[in-house]
């Protein structure tokens, strides 16, 4: 039986690339999406040179302001992000038909079986994000494992624009190291309790 092959593709910093790439004066920019400064409400998205000045995913937009009051606002343009999200999905169907969305910008790829036609899963891996780079024109982060939870902790690894790969048989051993905190879908309350089991 062959080895699982998971993909998890992730767009980085997708609302914020994708008004960088719509504008390109805005490229090298610290780009917050969610609202403008003066209005209540939070980040949605933050470009990595927003990031990189200490701004979050779900910060207040005044925090944000008060921490990187040169950053570029915007409100958002979620008809472009959908049309965009729209684009990758067909460019993950040109690859298997066993694609599994997790949000607009995120998906699962099962390749299991696919390395006779199309080489190794790293090499298709790099193929994705190449044609994600050229007709989208933003960067994706992709991890490879041989389940879905890894592969998603693996495309989080070496973001932006990163590939990581989980060997079969390793996936403790990359698992080990890290917090919990850094498997999906847990959250503050989730992290304490499992803290509390050890």
């Amino acid at each position: 039986m062959a080895t699982r092959q998971i993909l998890h593709v992730d767009l980085d910093a997708f609302f914020a690339s994708v008004e960088q790439m719509l504008d390109p004066s805005l490229r090298g920019l610290p780009v917050i999406v969610g609202g403008q400064p003066g209005a209540r409400g939070v980040v949605a998205c933050a470009s990595y040179e927003a990031r990189a000045l200490g701004i979050k995913t779900a910060m207040p937009l005044s925090q944000a302001y008060r921490l990187c009051p040169q950053a570029v606002f915007l409100s958002g343009r979620y008809h472009h992000y959908t049309a965009v999200s729209d684009q990758f999905m067909a460019i993950l169907g040109d690859f298997t038909p066993e694609v599994e969305p997790f949000s607009l910008d995120e998906a699962w790829m099962d390749l299991t079986g696919f390395e006779p036609f199309y080489g190794p899963s790293r090499r298709t891996a790099q193929r994705i994000k190449d044609r994600v780079r050229d007709e989208l024109g933003i960067t994706a982060s992709v991890g490879i494992a041989t389940s879905k939870v890894v592969a998603k902790v693996a495309s989080d690894r070496d973001k932006p624009d990163g590939l990581v790969e989980v060997p079969p048989g390793q996936e403790a051993a990359f698992l080990a190291p890290l917090p919990v905190r850094d498997l999906p879908l847990v959250g503050g309350k989730t992290e304490e309790r499992l803290k509390e089991f050890g």
